[in-house]
C-alpha cells in the first residue's frame, strides 16, 4: 500500500497542506511543537477514523475554524483509493471511500494497515493494563474483522452487568445470569485471539528486539487473564456477591494485561530508559511485521515520530540499519535533527521525499 497524496484542511495546528509523497520515505523536519506530528496524527486518522491525541474528534479541528477535512489517495495493490474524514463544530464527522459515505465506521477499520512508533508508547510500560490490551486489539482487529464484534458485545454486555450491579434494588438474577453468559461466550473468542496473536507475536518481538539490542538482553511478554482460572462463566458467577458490594465487575476480560519482561523481570521495574526505548521500538516494528506476515492483504504503512531520542550511537544505527531495509514498505519519520533523517536517506536506494514544518506550514525541499 502506497499513500500518494495527502491534503489536509484545519487539523490541528495545519491550516492547509497539500502533499504528493514518495513511495519510499518521506521525511518531516522541525523544531518541537511545529506540527510534525501533526502529520503523522492525519495519516493515522485516515485509519483509524481518530486521532492518537484527542478522544474528542471536534478537538482536532484547528483554533478558531468551524470545519476540518483530511483526504489521502492510496495505491492499494494497483486499485486507487479516495479516504476522506470530515468533521464541522457540533455535527458528525463523515469518513467516505471513493465519495461514498460508510455504513459502519467499523467497515473501515483494517483496509490501511498502519503501525505509527511515537513517545506517546511509553504508556506502555508506564500506564495500566488499559493500554496494553488496547496494545493487542489494535493489531488484532487490523487483520481479524470477527474480533472488533466479539470485544464490542462483549462490552456491551459489560455495561448492562455493571448497571444491574449498581442499582440500588436487587437486580433480576435470571437478566443478570444472561449478561453473564454474553460476557463468558465473547469473552473467550476475545481470549483465544489475544493468546493466538501473542503466542505468534513473541518471536517476531524478540528477533527485532536482538537486532536493535546487539542481542546482549533477553525479553519476552506474558499474557495474564482471567481466562487462564477456568470457564470464564465460573470465574465471573464466582464473586457476583462480592462484585455487588462495589458495583462492578472484577472479573472478566477486560481486566487482562500484558507483563513486559526484561531478563525475566517486569521492564517497568529493571528497564534503563534506552532498554525501555529499544523495548518499545521493537514491539511496534513486531506489530508491522506480524500485520504484514498475517491477515494483512497489503504491506502497512510505518509512521516513526522522533525515535531516536534516549538511545545511544549503536542503537541508532542498527534502527537505522532495519528500516532503511526492504522488509518495511512506506516510511514516513519526523526527527528535529536532520543527521539522523540523511542517514536513513544514504542507505535508502528508493526515492525519498523531505518536508519542512514551521507553525503547522509544510513545505516540500526538492
Amino acid at each position: 500500500m502506497i499513500l500518494q497524496k495527502l491534503t489536509i484542511l484545519n487539523y490541528r495546528n495545519i491550516a492547509e497542506a497539500d502533499m504528493l509523497l514518495s513511495p519510499n520515505v518521506n521525511c518531516f523536519v522541525g523544531s518541537n511543537g511545529e506540527g510534525k506530528t501533526n502529520v503523522l496524527d492525519a495519516i493515522f486518522f485516515l485509519s483509524f477514523t481518530k486521532s492518537t491525541a484527542n478522544n474528542i474528534d471536534s478537538l482536532n479541528i484547528r483554533h478558531g475554524e468551524d470545519l476540518m477535512m483530511v483526504q489521502g489517495i492510496y495505491d492499494l495493490e494497483g486499485m486507487q483509493e479516495e479516504i476522506s474524514i470530515g468533521l464541522k463544530n457540533h455535527q458528525k464527522k463523515s469518513v467516505k471511500r471513493n465519495k461514498k459515505p460508510y455504513k459502519k465506521m467499523s467497515e473501515h477499520i483494517g483496509l490501511l494497515p498502519l503501525i505509527l512508533v511515537s513517545p506517546g508508547d511509553s504508556e506502555l510500560i508506564a500506564s495500566g493494563s488499559d493500554e496494553r490490551r488496547r496494545f493487542m486489539d489494535l493489531v488484532i482487529s487490523q487483520f481479524n474483522p470477527d474480533y472488533m464484534a466479539s470485544l464490542s458485545a462483549y462490552n456491551k454486555a459489560l455495561q448492562q452487568r455493571n448497571a444491574m450491579l449498581k442499582t440500588e434494588e436487587e437486580p433480576n438474577l435470571d437478566i443478570m445470569a444472561a449478561y453473564e453468559e454474553m460476557m463468558a461466550m465473547y469473552g473467550e473468542r476475545v481470549y483465544a485471539e489475544r493468546q493466538r496473536f501473542i503466542e505468534e507475536f513473541i518471536p517476531v518481538f524478540q528477533q527485532l528486539y536482538s537486532e536493535i539490542s546487539g542481542g546482549n538482553e533477553q525479553v519476552s511478554l506474558r499474557y495474564i487473564s482471567h481466562c487462564q482460572r477456568g470457564p470464564l462463566l465460573d470465574v465471573i458467577q464466582r464473586d457476583r456477591y462480592k462484585d455487588r458490594a462495589i458495583g462492578y465487575s472484577l472479573h472478566g476480560i477486560h481486566k487482562d494485561d500484558l507483563e513486559m519482561l526484561l531478563s525475566g523481570f517486569p521492564i517497568k521495574r529493571e528497564g534503563s530508559q534506552g532498554q525501555n526505548k529499544t523495548y518499545l521500538i521493537a514491539l511496534k516494528l513486531a506489530q508491522f511485521d506480524f500485520l504484514k506476515k498475517t491477515g494483512s492483504r497489503t504491506t502497512p504503512l510505518l509512521l516513526l515520530d522522533d525515535i531516536f531520542d534516549k538511545l545511544d550511537a549503536k542503537r541508532v544505527g542498527n534502527i537505522v540499519n532495519l528500516v532503511s531495509s526492504d522488509r518495511f514498505g512506506q516510511i514516513f519519520i519526523t526527527d528535529t535533527n536532520r543527521e539522523n533523517l540523511d542517514k536513513i536517506l544514504e542507505k535508502s536506494n528508493g526515492d525519498y521525499r523531505i518536508f519542512q514544518v514551521n507553525g503547522g506550514v509544510i513545505t516540500y525541499n526538492p
